[in-house]
């Protein structure tokens, strides 16, 4: 079932609320993952915490990612893309990829890499990484939200806490309390 909203909803926020909304937003704690992908245009990835579960049933994920990012077409072109889930080490290598200053080959160098089933970069260390095919695609104001079905899962071994990102800032989030 479809939905789509005609017309403005009564109170809904005006744009010049818009810094409300991301001030309401940094205050939804998110995983922190870098969303990887390879193909004809060659390797890029970005940091997203905009990713969640969509359904076990098939496995797929949703992942939003800005269209100014310079990954974005590539990740559209290319098919295929792997969100790796970073732990509380990680931290630097998340502040590389979100980097607009360094380049792709400065933002791989900072780990070691794997290639998955798909061909995109699998991250190691990752608490968990899942490899993933493009199935469909909806444009949503400043973003294009990702729908991808989830082709293999990779789980770390062993404890470790998780980055997550809120209020503005890194968190880390132990595994046992």
């Amino acid at each position: 079932m479809n939905i789509s909203v005609k017309a403005p909803v009564p109170g809904a926020l005006e744009a010049e609320s818009a810094q409300r909304f991301r001030d309401g937003m940094a205050l939804l704690a998110g995983a922190v993952t870098i969303v990887t992908t390879d193909g004809e245009n060659g390797r890029h990835g970005f940091t997203a915490t905009a990713v969640c579960s969509v359904s076990d049933a098939p496995p797929t994920l949703l992942v939003c990612i800005n269209r100014t990012t310079s990954a974005h077409p590539h990740v559209l072109d290319h098919g295929v893309l792997a969100v790796n889930v970073l732990g509380g080490a990680q931290q630097a290598l998340s502040s590389a990829f979100g980097s607009r200053s360094k380049t792709m080959d400065e933002r791989f160098a900072g780990a070691s890499w794997q290639r998955g089933v798909t061909g995109a970069p699998l991250l190691d260390g990752a608490l968990a990484t899942f490899e993933c095919r493009v199935e469909r695609v909806v444009e949503a104001g400043t973003h294009t939200v990702v729908f991808a079905q989830v082709l293999d899962v990779h789980l770390a071994g062993g404890q470790t806490d998780g980055l997550v990102w809120f209020a503005r800032r890194y968190a880390v989030l132990p595994t046992s309390c």
